[in-house]
């Protein structure tokens, strides 16, 4: 017997490689997931056993996914269960708040050091030359205990999902302290909440009064829940690997790792082809958890809703990452004021943003724009007090986007992001209240201006804006001769009008989001802002039109894939729900065979090396 040969197995099997960690598209995951769901037949109707079984193995899962950081997991499991029963019991009104205030703390600085060390090390030393060297501190600990060096401490790993899982907890303690859920009270069913598996590395982050409640259900799956499982889990592989990543490898990852070696034509291809990619990539992931969930008689809630259907920006953030935009709405809008008052916390943001932006440009001009728009709002508020809670909705809708762009990354490119999604909707507020005659004497106002920029000056970006704005005028002349006709059809025409330009912005903004991804935390900021400048200068530079049907050729599979992508994204929610019923219906050994034969097409887009979800970085 080869004893070398079984412990080699046995460490790929048991061990951690951070190269390889688990992902749903791996052959390993779903030989993992059958020996879970046989042991899980057995044991599904007992309920604190199946409920303790589920949590050990989403805890070997997250090792598997990312080591050593399952330590933090438990932490955070342990931490949020002891205070939040804490925090039931108490019954003195401040104590109570000081729980919960010292668990948010906790939550939110192991967050932090994770994720914005760099940022912030970078950060003082923008403003004041100073170089703080970032330490891996639970390195240093763990070489401490051991008595060896074995753990790197010059380098801060961040672990996968843990702004999932974070944001999960702090939304379990936030509920009790309202007393809008009552404590868990066995750590291993709470521990299984934060850690199931399927959910827990990308999400959707699922609330407690949600989820709680099924953990006390004895197990069932229809005939049709069983059909609609599956489903979601072939429509998320074929999502992932066949939209997301093939057109990643062979086209968008390309173009953003070198933009100067690509035409204008090809980086605005790639710049919309990564909407696809990431709706696709993030979507994806989640109708496989979904579906790896519902196979066990649990419930998670949606995600996506066909979000480039929306047609106008406050309505994509309803359909995009759902379960992100309820929670900022909740823990964060919401307490921040809502479109009822400022709060200390909004006020305490928008000055803090401002400060930083005005010290990072160190120009006197970014000092000018903040302090007359703030002129302007104290004006306009003091004058006309009607118009102050709106003044005060939109500023805290735009702090909301500004954290929730910081949320998703460690670099100013990502809050630039966030600032500019919450500019949009700011923007969508005031627009949806104009007259026809005003919006189309700013939207002339605008073009115009830019019109001057881009003839005067030629700069790329004058270039790149004066066209968009162009586009802009010209949808909105047609509407409003469309409204002084009379409107009829102007509905139907708006709509699709909305969803244009709304998917055009989206996708602009997100230059800025790709550009901050897959970086090292200590150069993203540099590396980021550079990818983002030479992207604008291809694509607002002047283009060789006659290159592109050679392009299209080259790369005819890419496009193709692209274009089919958003015809099916786009088709009507009953023709979804019609095939995803009637796939559920089908017998049994029809489906396997659909199930073998799309399995078979799925994986004949697999790559080299499967590619990461691009969510396990946040």
């Amino acid at each position: 017997m080869d004893l070398s040969g079984i412990g080699a197995f046995a460490r790929r099997l048991f061990g951690f490689d951070p190269n390889s960690p688990l992902l749903f598209t791996q052959f390993y995951f779903w030989a993992f997931f059958a020996l879970v769901y046989a042991v899980f037949a057995l044991i599904g109707n007992r309920r604190l056993l199946r409920n303790a079984f589920l949590f050990f193995v989403s805890l070997f899962f997250y090792y598997k996914t990312s080591g050593l950081s399952v330590l933090i997991l438990l932490f955070v499991t342990c931490s949020d269960f002891t205070i939040a029963r804490r925090i039931a019991a108490e019954t003195h009104p401040g104590r109570k708040k000081a729980w919960l205030v010292l668990s948010v703390c906790i939550d939110l600085l192991i967050l932090c050091y994770f994720k914005y060390a760099y940022f912030f090390a970078d950060f003082v030393h923008s403003l004041t030359g100073l170089e703080l060297k970032v330490v891996n501190v639970f390195g240093v600990l763990g070489n401490a205990l051991a008595g060896t060096g074995r753990f790197s401490v010059d380098s801060i790993v961040l672990p996968v999902g843990i702004s999932f899982f974070t944001f999960q907890v702090i939304s379990y303690t936030v509920d009790v302290y309202r007393g809008q859920v009552k404590p868990v009270d066995n750590i291993l069913d709470f521990g299984f909440y934060v850690s199931f598996f399927p959910q827990l590395v990308a999400g959707p982050i699922v609330r407690a009064s949600s989820f709680v409640p099924q953990l006390y259900k004895p197990f069932f799956l229809g005939r049709k829940q069983f059909g609609i499982a599956v489903f979601w889990i072939l429509n998320g592989l074929a999502k992932k690997l066949i939209l997301s990543d093939y057109i990643a490898v062979n086209f968008i990852d390309r173009v953003f790792g070198n933009p100067q070696l690509f035409t204008g034509f090809e980086n605005l291809a790639a710049l919309f082809g990564y909407s696809l990619q990431v709706y696709a990539d993030f979507s994806g992931y989640t109708d496989i958890a979904i579906g790896v969930a519902m196979l066990m008689g649990f419930y998670l809630p949606q995600n996506f809703n066909s979000p480039y259907k929306a047609s106008n920006p406050q309505d994509f953030w309803r359909r995009w990452h759902m379960s992100l935009s309820n929670w900022l709405k909740n823990y964060l809008y919401i307490p921040l004021g809502g479109n009822r008052n400022a709060t200390f916390g909004t006020y305490f943001w928008i000055i803090l943003f401002a400060v930083i932006a005005i010290i990072l440009s160190g120009s006197w001009v970014v000092s000018a724009v903040f302090v007359g728009l703030a002129a302007v709002l104290f004006v306009v508020g003091h004058f006309r007090p009607e118009r102050r809670k709106k003044i005060l909705a939109n500023i805290n809708r735009f702090i909301t986007m500004l954290l929730g762009g910081l949320w998703h990354g460690a670099s100013w490119n990502f809050i630039i992001w966030g600032g500019l999604n919450g500019i949009g909707l700011v923007v969508y507020q005031f627009w949806k209240e104009m007259k026809w005659g005003l919006r189309m004497g700013l939207v002339t106002a605008v073009t115009a201006l830019l019109g001057v920029l881009h003839f005067a000056v030629g700069a790329p970006v004058w270039n790149l804006l004066f066209v968009w704005a162009f586009f802009v005028w010209a949808g909105t002349l047609v509407r409003f001769l469309y409204h002084l006709a009379g409107g009829r059809g102007c509905k139907r025409l708006g709509y699709v009008w909305g969803v244009v330009q709304t998917f055009t912005f989206i996708t602009f903004t997100r230059l800025f989001f790709r550009s901050g991804s897959n970086l090292d935390p200590a150069t993203a900021n540099e590396v980021a802002w550079q990818t983002a400048r030479r992207m604008v200068n291809q694509i607002g530079s002047a283009w060789n039109w006659a290159q592109i049907p050679a392009i299209v050729g080259t790369y005819w599979r890419v496009f193709a894939l692209v274009v089919a992508g958003m015809v099916i994204h786009w088709l009507p929610e009953r023709w979804k729900r019609w095939y995803r019923i009637n796939f559920a219906m089908l017998p049994l050994p029809v489906m396997a065979l659909v199930v073998v034969a799309v399995v078979f097409v799925v994986y004949q887009f697999i790559t080299a090396d499967l590619q990461a979800f691009i969510y396990f970085q946040f």
